[in-house]
C-alpha cells in the first residue's frame, strides 16, 4: 500500500479551529468533490467566497443571519456525545453514497484550544478503525495519516515525520533516519525524519503518521 497526499478526496470537512491558508488546503477546499462545514467554520469559508454543500452542528456557532440564509442546507444536531467533527463524518456516512476506504480530508481541525486540536487528531485513529474511511488532516505546516500493517509513504529527504502508536507489539521502519520500534511512551516516535522519497512502515497494528509540507533546513 502506497500513502500519497492528494488534492481531491471523496469528502472535505472543515472545523472550525484555524482557518487553512496554504495553497494546498485551498486547492483542495475549492475542488472537494464534497464540501461540508461544521457550523463555527461556515463564516470564514464564506468569506473566500466558498459555499459548502452542507452545514453540520449544534447551531450554536454560527449567526441567526447566515443559519436563515442558509437554512436549506444547515442540520442541527443537537446531541453533545460527538463533537462537531464527528457529528459531520457521521451525517457523510448516513447520507452519502461512499464505498468502504473513501477518502476524507479534514482542514481546519487543529489550532485555536488545544484540547480540541488534541481530541481531532486523536480521533482519526478511531474514523479509520471504525469508520471504514481513509482519513486525511491537512494543516499548513503538515498532514497526518492513520494507516496499519505494512505501509510505504511517499516523502522527500528531510522531510520530518513523527509516528504515534500505542497498541504495537511490533513496529520498525525503512527509510528513516531512525528506525522505530514497540515504544511505549507516546512521544518516543516523534521527529523522525526521512532520508529519501519514501518509507515503509512494518506493523502489527494502527499507528498514525505525520509528515511535513516542507523539508528540515
Amino acid at each position: 500500500m502506497m500513502k500519497t497526499l492528494n488534492f481531491e478526496y471523496d469528502v472535505v470537512i472543515l472545523a472550525a479551529g484555524d482557518f487553512p491558508t496554504s495553497v494546498t488546503a485551498m486547492r483542495i477546499l475549492r475542488h472537494a468533490k464534497h464540501l461540508i462545514a461544521c457550523d463555527g467554520a461556515v463564516e470564514d469559508l464564506l468569506e473566500m467566497e466558498i459555499e459548502p454543500e452542507i452545514i453540520v452542528g449544534d447551531g450554536d456557532s454560527i449567526s441567526q443571519t447566515t443559519k436563515e440564509k442558509y437554512q436549506h442546507i444547515f442540520h442541527t444536531i443537537a446531541e453533545q456525545e460527538d463533537n462537531d467533527l464527528t457529528k459531520a463524518t457521521k451525517y457523510v456516512l448516513q447520507h452519502f453514497n461512499l464505498t468502504d476506504g473513501a477518502s476524507f480530508c479534514y482542514l481546519g481541525a487543529t489550532g485555536k484550544r488545544e484540547d480540541h486540536t488534541l481530541g481531532n487528531i486523536a480521533l482519526l485513529l478511531h474514523y479509520y478503525k471504525h469508520f471504514k474511511i481513509n482519513p486525511t488532516m491537512l494543516t499548513d505546516y503538515g498532514w497526518f495519516t492513520p494507516s496499519h500493517g505494512k505501509t510505504t509513504f511517499e516523502s522527500f529527504p528531510r522531510q520530518q515525520v513523527s509516528v504515534f502508536q500505542s497498541y504495537c507489539k511490533h513496529i520498525e521502519s525503512q527509510g528513516l533516519k531512525w528506525n522505530l520500534y514497540p515504544f511505549k511512551e507516546f512521544w518516543q516516535g516523534t521527529l523522525n525524519e526521512a532520508t529519501g522519497y519514501s518509507f515503509t512502515i512494518y506493523s502489527d497494528s494502527t499507528y498514525l503518521v505525520y509528515q511535513t509540507h516542507q523539508p528540515k533546513e
